[in-house]
């Protein structure tokens, strides 16, 4: 009997150390995955709709968005929405009279610097330089043909888009035709470094036989450079030696339809424009693998970039399928997407007569 009582002494002593088992942790919660934003979601910007073809832009420190304008070359935006012209384009020579002579100010990018704007102009060919300090413009060179988009790297070489042989007068119907059916006389070029006060090198082209060279951007971090073909409808990659301007390794990213203008975040996403679709993707610079960013497509306007990726396949014209019911509910046209540093508010660039202004607080 003792030794049993002492048993159960014991017995109870060594349940009363033992530890209870412990719970499993809980598996942490996956962050969760990112919106894709609506024309719901934003505003229109600036409520006036004042602009003109508002295709890019920058924003500049102080929240100023600064974007291409067809009458004024460059038009500056307060964040208060009040508007007024900006680099004094016309004392540089630019000129906006149709339907004899028409401007088209479209890509637009700060250089290394951080002060000077690279402005292209698509139906002329002038390539424009303004300090946002200044406010002074000089046109740093004049192409044959338009330009589309133009970059400066981080060696002072200049890299630009041929997106057609289009020239004034009939620059306008030239470019709208590239993009009816295949037209393989899109181009890239590159403008060697030069010393301050010097005379800009003749240009080289690095690419050519592009189908409608359009947005690209200068990945330096990761030595690459992708390039949007808007009727090939890709993203194509390339290894760059920027000392030389050598491309090598070249690959398609990315399939998708009417590939735009092309901005890279500061986390490495390339955002693309699908004027077409009537949105903005965001892209794995590494894997291609994309996610829809913003979307204001309709069930009709679905049904148009459809039959216009089908087109694209067989060849068939597709220029007749552009019409308001593509871009409905945004002002005009989609063409890019203009990111406030910092985490401030996201701006649908357009072909329209103003912008959508989203407060991107995720």
């Amino acid at each position: 009997m003792r030794h049993a009582l002492t048993a159960a002494i014991l017995g109870l002593g060594l349940a009363a150390c033992t530890p209870a088992p412990t719970p499993a942790s809980p598996e942490p919660e996956a962050p969760p995955a990112p919106r894709t934003w609506s024309f719901a979601d934003g505003e229109v910007f600036p409520a006036g709709r004042t602009l003109t073809r508002p295709e890019s832009g920058v924003v500049l420190a102080d929240g100023t968005l600064v974007v291409v304008d067809q009458v004024n070359g460059l038009t500056a935006i307060a964040p208060d929405g009040s508007i007024r012209p900006f680099g004094n384009f016309a004392a540089a020579g630019y000129s906006h009279s149709p339907p004899d002579y028409a401007a088209g100010p479209n890509g637009a990018a700060f250089e290394p610097d951080g002060r000077h704007v690279l402005v292209a102009d698509v139906f002329t060919g002038s390539l424009w330089r303004t300090d946002t300090e200044t406010e002074t413009t000089t046109r740093l060179y004049q192409h044959p043909f338009g330009i589309n988009y133009a970059h400066r790297d981080s060696t002072g070489a200049i890299w630009f888009t041929q997106s057609t042989e289009n020239a004034p007068p009939q620059s306008e119907v030239r470019l709208f035709g590239a993009l009816n059916g295949p037209m393989p006389d899109g181009a890239l070029f590159r403008i060697a470094p030069s010393a301050d006060g010097e005379p800009l090198p003749a240009p080289e082209r690095i690419l050519d036989g592009l189908l409608f060279a359009n947005g690209f951007t200068l990945d330096e971090t990761r030595g690459k450079l992708f390039l949007a073909e808007t009727v090939a409808g890709h993203i194509t990659s390339y290894t760059v030696d920027l000392a030389t301007g050598a491309l090598s390794d070249r690959a398609v990213l990315t399939t998708l339809t009417s590939p735009d203008n092309v901005e890279q975040a500061a986390d490495g996403t390339l955002w693309v424009a699908t004027p077409m679709s009537n949105q903005v993707l965001a892209i794995n610079p590494d894997s291609g693998e994309s996610r829809v960013a913003f979307s204001a497509q309709t069930e009709e306007a679905a049904a148009l970039a459809a039959e216009f990726d089908r087109r694209a396949a067989t060849g068939e014209p597709r220029l007749e399928l552009l019409s308001s019911v593509v871009w409905d509910p945004m002002p005009g046209l989609v063409t890019g997407v203009i990111h406030t540093p910092g985490g401030g508010p996201v701006y649908i660039s357009n072909l329209g007569n103003a912008l959508l202004k989203i407060e991107a607080a995720e």
